[in-house]
């Protein structure tokens, strides 16, 4: 049994280590309590207009009225994502800047050795907000009606057959990529400078394969004038619910969609990180964003900020490797 001096002794020391700690703790902890108090900045990488920039404008709205401050999105273009991301990285982290990083922000370090930011060391993840589906369309001239008469024709025609994508590098390349080493395929890649002009080539039949972005392929699925095969989620989209995934078509384990999610700059306060996945997957639970976004092509995909980190890490890592086999290099 402890006697009353020594248990004194104890309890001085540790009220000792709570006054050490605490004054480190405090500060971020006030802060979280009082964020925000002025307008949060989001700034996104690319073009308003894009899927990225179409994904932070009906996530963010809500969170302005969540929190009764104004919300920011500052587009900040350029070299594929890189501008914003540097821009980005270089942000006061005081809990008011925050980044949307996309596929792009994964495949890079891959593609340039000469970047001046490190997506794994100059940000930490908050969540995931959104994945867009990626298409497996042909043109309706093509005689094949799945996954797997594709693949047959593929290996009985070598070198008649070609995709089109948005650009090498980019997520519609790579799915293309994935698809012919998991297939044991070759279907000749041609880039193009952005989605709708790869889309016009496989409409005319100049490409007859495309790996398209859902917003890209809908509305030329619902006309008729291209034909779906299959889907690279996981799962089936709610796109499209009536077309398989390529996994399930006859390539187990293929899984490829575009994505975006929200990152900070490194040394943001832990709270109000934790503050904003809270927030931000509220926000992408309702049922009025939800519907916004998915009218959109996105799907929205709360979850935790160490599922983000790990998935970003993981998708870091799988590129790498199609990257690497498909001997990919920017021009």
């Amino acid at each position: 049994m402890i006697d009353p001096q020594r248990r004194r002794v104890i309890a001085g020391l540790g009220a000792a280590c709570a006054t050490a700690v605490l004054p480190s703790l405090l500060p971020s902890v006030a802060r979280a309590a009082t964020w925000p108090g002025h307008a949060v900045t989001f700034i996104v990488p690319f073009p308003a207009g894009g899927p990225v920039d179409t994904t932070a404008r009906f996530t963010t709205q809500p969170l302005g009225h969540l929190w009764s401050v104004p919300t920011v999105v500052d587009n900040r273009s350029g070299a594929g994502g890189i501008v914003g991301a540097q821009f980005a990285a270089k942000a006061e982290p005081d809990g008011y800047n925050f980044f949307f990083a996309s596929i792009h922000h994964a495949v890079l370090p891959s593609l340039r050795d000469n970047l001046t930011y490190d997506i794994s060391r100059d940000f930490v993840p908050v969540g995931m907000a959104a994945v867009f589906p990626i298409v497996l369309v042909v043109n309706p001239s093509l005689p094949v009606n799945s996954v797997g008469e594709l693949i047959a024709y593929a290996k009985a025609n070598p070198g008649k057959l070609s995709f089109g994508s948005s650009g090498t590098g980019g997520g519609t390349h790579l799915a293309g990529e994935l698809f012919n080493a998991m297939a044991g395929v070759k279907i000749q890649h041609i880039p193009y400078r952005g989605s709708a002009p790869a889309m016009q080539d496989l409409l005319g039949g100049q490409v007859q394969v495309m790996f398209a972005d859902g917003p890209s392929a809908v509305p030329h699925l619902k006309s008729g004038k291209v034909r779906a095969l299959g889907v690279g989620n996981p799962a089936r989209s709610g796109m499209l619910p009536d077309v398989p995934t390529i996994a399930e078509s006859g390539v187990p384990g293929y899984e490829a969609y575009s994505w975006s999610g929200l990152m900070a700059p490194k040394g943001t306060p832990a709270a109000i990180v934790s503050r904003m996945n809270a927030d931000l997957v509220k926000v992408l639970s309702d049922p009025a964003t939800a519907k916004g976004l998915l009218a959109a092509g996105a799907e929205p995909k709360p979850g935790t900020a160490e599922e983000f980190g790990a998935f970003v890490q993981a998708e870091i890592e799988k590129w790498r490797g199609v990257i690497k086999k498909a001997d990919i290099k920017l021009e």
